[in-house]
């Protein structure tokens, strides 16, 4: 049920026919969980949180560093060496005090994924390796969750969802992960602060338009370069 603060403060999105206020309450409803509170995690955390998303999960173990801040923007220099996951707690409510927001200050792993995982509507895949990717990956398929999931390097963002309705999920466009040896080592390649923003948030939208039952990425993934401004829309 909305309340007269949510009649207030979502105006602007209830206002589109296509969300109104069934869609709001859609989003206040719903349970997003976001694995990895770091480049791409803290857009689409911030973006959730600011649309009403009435339950956040939070997943991280790291802590905060002076390299993260120029693109992991919940962190500020006085969050130096303090966990992600409490950091990012603490200033989405204040960004969104209407929101209940759950912390795992852990790392994904077989043991735990599928009880974490099984909490939540829909996950939101913010993580920087492929082994979580594909656990998360299969436990969502195991669950029957929507699974949004983004990557960046470089200048060069992806983004797609998968196992939303029946669609594909991430084995279908890649069926094993990569040798360990042929994938780039994130802490060796530059990016700018701007890129995880970009298509963070474009994770943040798809997840919006799940939740409102809106039309989505569907066997499609989107492969973004920034740096010519290339847009590419790829279906499998």
């Amino acid at each position: 049920m909305l309340n007269i603060q949510d009649y207030l403060r979502y105006t602007k999105p209830m206002l589109l026919p296509e969300i109104g206020k069934e869609g709001q309450k859609k989003i206040k409803k719903a349970k997003v969980l976001v694995i990895g509170a770091g480049g791409l995690g803290c857009p689409v955390l911030q973006y959730l949180a600011s649309s009403g998303v009435g339950t956040i999960g939070i997943v991280d173990f790291d802590f905060v560093d002076l390299s993260n801040l120029h693109r992991q923007i919940l962190y500020s220099e006085h969050a130096i060496g303090l966990p992600k996951v409490k950091i990012a707690n603490e200033v989405l409510k204040i960004l969104n005090p209407n929101s209940n927001y759950i912390s795992f200050e852990e790392k994904i792993t077989s043991e735990n994924c599928k009880k974490i995982l099984s909490q939540f509507d829909i996950i939101v895949d913010g993580c920087d390796n492929f082994a979580t990717r594909y656990l998360v990956n299969d436990t969502c398929v195991q669950l029957g969750k929507p699974l949004v999931y983004g990557s960046i390097l470089k200048f060069e963002g992806q983004i797609a969802v998968f196992n939303n309705k029946g669609s594909k999920n991430l084995r279908h466009l890649f069926p094993e992960p990569p040798n360990p040896k042929d994938v780039p080592n994130c802490s060796l390649n530059g990016v700018l602060g701007t890129l995880p923003g970009i298509i963070g948030t474009m994770m943040a939208h798809e997840t919006l338009k799940i939740i409102a039952h809106l039309p989505c990425l569907t066997n499609e993934i989107i492969v973004f370069n920034t740096l010519e401004w290339n847009f590419v829309k790829l279906k499998f």
